[in-house]
């Protein structure tokens, strides 16, 4: 038995895909011209700014779900720029803990702000309901709710 809202879920999910990329283009695009950065640099950099008191290089691998070696790249030249500071661990020679710096968290402020005002111009037309209904189906859909 075919499913008859099947093509329209298709069509809306393209329409998703769509609107996200588009998005995340432009982002990356304000960004560099802006604030020359990059994407992945403004996620570590968030990451770190939500855990100030610093994490290990895998658990900052495992919140923005890359591998250690995308991280310690992008980490690498944020060390060098003196926005980051490794420092090992007493416990484990292994283990190298990572968190912004003084100026590492002033810079990422402001970035952060400009990039919610981005953020807030890219969907100004959506309304306070529609955020609500886009909010909460995009909350079902992430709990694998389907009805």
């Amino acid at each position: 038995m075919s499913d008859p809202l099947s093509k329209r879920r298709l069509k809306a999910w393209i329409r998703l895909l769509g609107v996200t990329r588009g998005a995340e283009s432009h982002l990356r695009e304000f960004l560099r011209l802006n604030h020359a950065t990059t994407l992945p640099r403004f996620d570590v950099m968030a990451a770190l700014w939500r855990r100030r008191e610093g994490v290990s290089m895998s658990e900052l691998s495992r919140m923005l779900l890359v591998s250690n070696g995308n991280a310690t790249a992008v980490v690498d030249r944020l060390e060098k720029d003196g926005l980051v500071k490794r420092t090992p661990s007493e416990a484990d020679r292994r283990t190298v803990f990572v968190a912004l710096t003084e100026a590492g968290l002033q810079q990422f402020e402001a970035q952060a702000a400009a990039h919610e005002r981005e953020v807030n111009a890219l969907f100004g037309a959506l309304t306070e309901a529609d955020l609500e209904a886009l909010t909460d189906i995009l909350k079902r859909m992430g709990r694998g709710e389907t009805r």
